[in-house]
């Protein structure tokens, strides 16, 4: 599926038109059937008050057996033309809000290919609920723009202008002065439409915000509920709820007056054709016959004028959407793909930082001059204090990042000009705060490898300790965990994140804190996992419990961005430093 870049077009009007017309493109097709479709629709609508014409003015003078024949085959025809109209009115319901189901599903779909493809410090700004709100509730009113905006203005159009080619064939003066009082009403129009954009892009904000809102206090509903503090969401919810409501009173109001005036300037219409109808009557310039037959045209003429006036808030919404989206497709990734990437084939896992140094975007300095390299199959540890730059450094080898100076390198080469996929396919990641994805327990195990046979599930779950567990559960390897894993406890949530490790069987592992939540029975099981899936690869181990690194190759200390010391566990307690005092606070002199 393509995915539009929007960095620069998203910028003015026009691009984003055509961005937006290119979602056409596929289904080009359908949308002129669906066009025709509109064109045979407002033909047929338009052919009955002119067919009351031509009778009035030619063939109502005639005999009655005359007047009947004729009429009898214009009834024929005219009824054919429904038929006609019948069939293309379907094909505008159902093949048209189609096209307009599927532009929404490239749309959907190009929306949430993109937000894959954005780097970790985009998803570090933006909430999860106001993400979710473009893919659901913009997308949704941009699909009824796309389906009903070119066949609204297309049927309208072509009726108001087919009534006025009309109407100034009955009466000149007539039409002009109607004409007068539709220009005013298209500046009110215009005029509103400013205000309008203002409101509904509120609208667009105050829903994500409650969105956002929502999936926070359900995300976190066990501490809501641990706390007791169901009173304290339910204001904060209150809160943010009631800004929707005044952003949506304000679009009502304005509403009203949009609606109310053009409703207005509609009676208008009527009231200038009774009034100069009537004086032109006086006058003898057009007879009551013409100016009934004027009337007809005029309920035509008004009734696309309607269409027009709801789509200005239909599109209104639809085009504040689109821009939201247009927005995110034009927010470009930070972390991307050197043209010349490399994929090595050989990967031993040699780990170089050279010269490190690294800044989110608040411009606080994480890492300072970090350097030290890692051998292929060695285990070194990382410790120090929270905040210190520990997981930072960690997050830097697969690229979740980019250093700001230096450079990271794996097996040689600057993990800048690796391909991603070879790079974070060659690194293997276990957190302590780990992600369970909905479904059963065997479609998070394979996770590490979608396409791995039986055998191979099953020997993953043996060597992390958790095959004996899934095999006592109801419905074995095809039990679902529940959102988040929720049904799982954390040492076996563990467990399963480890199995999906040796499925990938990456050179590198990471292991970020992996068992400093657990119990100690847990943690034997899972420290047991752990030595197996560390043997042979090239380990990087972030870990708070100094039990666990005894026998590290190389212990780095970090403490405020920097390496303070590296050595072994007896070195660095020799030495007694930073690692030393750690050592002491937990298992004291």
């Amino acid at each position: 599926m393509k995915v539009y870049d929007m960095s620069e077009e998203v910028k003015t009007h026009p691009s984003l038109f055509r961005r937006f017309a290119a979602y056409y493109k596929p289904y080009w097709g359908l949308f002129v059937l669906d066009m025709v479709c509109a064109v045979i629709v407002s033909a047929v609508d338009l052919a009955f008050p002119q067919l009351l014409n031509v009778l009035n003015r030619g063939v109502f003078q005639k005999s009655a057996a005359e007047i009947v024949e004729i009429i009898g085959w214009i009834a024929a025809g005219l009824a054919l033309l429904y038929v006609i109209r019948l069939f293309a009115q379907y094909f505008i319901t159902c093949w048209g809000h189609i096209m307009g189901a599927r532009m929404e599903t490239d749309m959907r779909q190009d929306i949430f290919v993109h937000y894959q493809r954005l780097s970790f410090s985009y998803f570090d700004r933006n909430n999860t609920g106001e993400m979710m709100s473009r893919i659901v509730s913009d997308l949704f009113d941009i699909t009824e723009l796309a389906h009903h905006g070119p066949e609204i203005i297309l049927l309208s159009s072509l009726k108001i202008i087919g009534a006025f080619i009309i109407l100034f064939s009955i009466n000149v003066r007539l039409t002009f002065i109607l004409l007068a009082v539709t220009l005013v009403m298209a500046l009110y129009c215009v005029f509103m439409r400013k205000y309008m954009r203002q409101v509904f892009a509120d609208n667009r904000k105050k829903i994500a915000v409650v969105n956002s809102q929502i999936q926070d206090s359900l995300a976190g509903i066990r501490v809501v509920k641990s706390f007791a503090n169901e009173e304290v969401e339910q204001g904060k919810f209150s809160n943010c709820n009631r800004a929707f409501l005044d952003s949506k009173i304000d679009n009502y109001k304005l509403m009203g007056r949009f609606h109310a005036g053009n409703s207005f300037f509609q009676g208008l219409l009527y009231v200038a054709i009774l009034l100069f109808g009537g004086i032109f009557i006086a006058r003898g310039t057009i007879t009551p016959g013409e100016l009934a037959i004027y009337a007809l045209y005029i309920g035509i003429f008004v009734h696309p004028l309607e269409m027009l006036v709801n789509f200005t808030e239909q599109f209104q919404r639809g085009w504040s959407g689109f821009r939201r989206f247009a927005e995110v497709l034009a927010t470009m990734p930070e972390i991307v793909e050197a043209k010349n990437a490399s994929r090595p084939e050989k990967q031993a896992g040699y780990i170089e930082y050279n010269s490190v140094d690294f800044a989110y975007e608040a411009g606080v300095e994480v890492l300072k001059n970090v350097s030290f390299t890692v051998e292929p199959g060695s285990t070194v540890a990382l410790v120090g204090p929270s905040g210190g730059g520990k997981s930072t450094i960690c997050a830097l080898l697969p690229r979740f990042y980019d250093v700001k100076s230096g450079c990271v390198k794996l097996d040689g080469l600057d993990v800048r000009q690796w391909q991603l996929k070879a790079l974070r396919s060659a690194i293997g990641i276990v957190q302590q705060d780990l992600y369970m994805f909905s479904g059963t327990v065997r479609d998070n195990i394979i996770y590490g490898k979608p396409d791995a046979t039986e055998e191979e599930i099953t020997d993953a779950a043996r060597r992390a300790n958790i095959h004996d567990f899934i095999m006592s559960l109801p419905q074995k390897y095809d039990t679902p965990v529940g959102e988040r894993g929720v049904r799982l406890s954390g040492g076996q949530k563990q467990r399963l994140a480890i199995a999906r490790v040796f499925l990938k069987n990456p050179p590198v592992l990471i292991l970020d804190e992996a068992t400093s939540a657990l119990d100690n029975e847990s943690e034997q099981h899972i420290q047991s996992a752990l030595n197996e899936l560390s043997r042979g690869r090239t380990t990087l181990i972030i870990a708070h419990r100094l039990s666990t690194i005894r026998h590290a190759d190389k212990i780095i200390a970090v403490e405020n961005g920097c390496i303070a010391e590296v050595g072994t566990h007896e070195e660095l307690l020799r030495r007694d430093g930073i690692y030393s005092k750690y050592h002491r606070m937990q298992f004291g002199s």
